[in-house]
């Protein structure tokens, strides 16, 4: 007997100039309130979800009346979730485009100063337009974006001068060249534009537009006053929470802390980065959650078991399950159930990348000058080192006269060198994914350094869950050096 399982496209994306391109008595229902609505139905209607679906399009007013009631009245807010928007956001500031990505559940691409030639655009804070201390923050961007003009053109030459000295082809050549853009960037300010596109739920914008009106800075809090002004035509039934609480309010100033509660000591040790947390016998943490799930037994029970093992025992199960895994493997769940706690002094160029795992749990201090600076080992070996420390104190006399009365302002005269603290806490299953990707050969300089110091860590505290736990590039060895033959793919 067939089983009678329908499965149809409900809805995607659609841009939204092909929307509008639509006659207005075929647009005038095109909202995603319909498909929350519909969607909201499924769980007390017989009727089949194509129906919902049909009869939310034809009573818009009345799905949209639903959906606030269902949000509002009865706590139901996940219905929000299946209504999902596509925002281009362009000409924010670096600074500002940080504020927004910290929000864990969305989608971000981003326009990367890794390789983007850019060409002086730089935003002036809208707290300092009818500042005095305008003149001198566009004097400070001006000499800031004519050293990246100025290095990039320098580091090029001498990265080229080194591929022909080494011999190395045209492709090669044209590819370490492309390095130069990574690495003159390190003197550009957190004020330079990019563009942004964003893919997100209506609850999640919902909390977006409420962590924006409490932010520090105005071009943040305007981003978010953007988007409401453009969604809450589309989808008034779904944003119903856009302004902060007052338990908001309370945390994003730290009003939960008293004034004389503050730590002594706030600047980074010699070493920037160290290991606050570990769990202990992480390995029979992973085997005892395997076994806990596949026989269905008590945790206690698995963990007695997993103890009673030897260590060639527990080996013998690592290998069999690594035996198979590919460079684009996940790990399984069982490796989320072991945390390791890290406090990080990163420069914004590392930040940059390390805030996309979202994933881990990423608490980032402001930019602070007195944490010191991360300065491309090239600005040395080109001569640029002297003019770029130059560079750096007029920065930071700068910021320091323009924070005296702006303090928010100011940030945005730090540049890609400056560092900030960040406390980060991943799961094995989220460093496993990190190393993949940012320890890969192909990774840039900065986030590199971070990944393989984080993955030295992990292994010295679980060695046997960490056996293939390396960047991409280094998959192929990593696996033949346990398993003395080569992965089926390889990259």
């Amino acid at each position: 007997m067939q089983n009678n399982i329908d499965i149809r496209l409900a809805g995607f994306n659609v841009d939204a100039d092909l929307l509008r391109s639509l006659e207005p008595e075929s647009s005038q229902n095109l909202t995603p309130e319909t498909i929350s609505a519909a969607y909201a139905r499924i769980s007390r209607s017989a009727a089949s979800i194509d129906e919902l679906r049909l009869q939310a399009r034809q009573e818009v007013t009345r799905a949209r009346q639903s959906n606030s009631r269902i949000i509002f009245d009865m706590g139901h807010h996940s219905i929000a979730e299946h209504a999902v928007f596509n925002f281009d956001i362009m000409g924010i500031s670096r600074l500002a485009m940080e504020e927004i990505e910290t929000m864990r559940l969305v989608s971000f691409t981003e326009k990367s100063q890794r390789y983007v030639t850019l060409l002086k655009d730089t935003l002036i804070p809208g707290e300092l337009l009818v500042s005095p201390l305008k003149a001198e923050f566009e004097n400070i961007t001006s000499r800031q974006n004519r050293f990246y003009s100025d290095a990039l053109e320098i580091i090029d030459s001498y990265l080229a001068n080194q591929a022909t000295k080494s011999g190395l082809d045209k492709a090669s050549s044209r590819q370490l060249r492309n390095l130069a853009k990574e690495d003159a960037r390190y003197a550009l300010p957190l004020a330079t534009r990019g563009q942004l596109g964003m893919t997100i739920n209506a609850r999640n914008l919902e909390y977006l537009l409420r962590r924006t009106a409490l932010s520090r800075l105005e071009e943040v809090r305007n981003v978010g006053q953007r988007l409401f002004r453009l969604v809450q035509p589309v989808a008034p039934s779904l944003i119903l929470f856009s302004e902060p609480s007052a338990f908001d309010r309370k945390l994003a100033r730290g009003h939960c802390l008293p004034p004389e509660l503050k730590p002594a000591g706030g600047h980074p040790s010699p070493a920037p980065y160290s290991l606050i947390e570990a769990p202990q016998n992480g390995d029979d943490i992973v085997l005892t959650a395997l076994l806990a799930r596949v026989h269905g037994s008590s945790w206690e029970a698995a963990a007695s078991q997993i103890q009673q093992m030897r260590d060639t025992e527990k080996r013998a199960l690592f290998l069999d399950m690594f035996s198979r895994m590919e460079f684009f493997d996940s790990t399984p769940r069982e490796f989320e159930m072991p945390f390791f706690t890290f406090d990080l002094v990163v420069s914004a160029s590392c930040y940059a990348q390390l805030k996309r795992h979202r994933m881990a749990t990423l608490l980032a201090s402001p930019y602070q000058p007195e944490l010191g600076l991360t300065i491309p080992e090239v600005f040395t070996h080109t001569g640029l080192e002297t003019r770029f420390r130059d560079l750096i104190m007029q920065t930071e006399q700068a910021y320091k006269a323009i924070a005296a009365s702006q303090p928010a302002a100011a940030g945005y005269l730090l540049t890609n060198a400056h560092r900030r603290r960040v406390c980060v806490k991943m799961n094995l299953r989220e460093i496993f994914h990190f190393t993949r990707l940012r320890a890969d050969s192909h990774a840039q300089w900065d986030i590199r350094c971070l990944a393989l110091w984080i993955s030295d860590k992990v292994r010295s505290f679980m060695p046997l869950s960490t056996m293939l736990l390396c960047g991409k590039s280094d998959f192929t060895a990593a696996y033949e050096n346990v398993f003395h033959q080569k992965p089926q793919h390889q990259i």
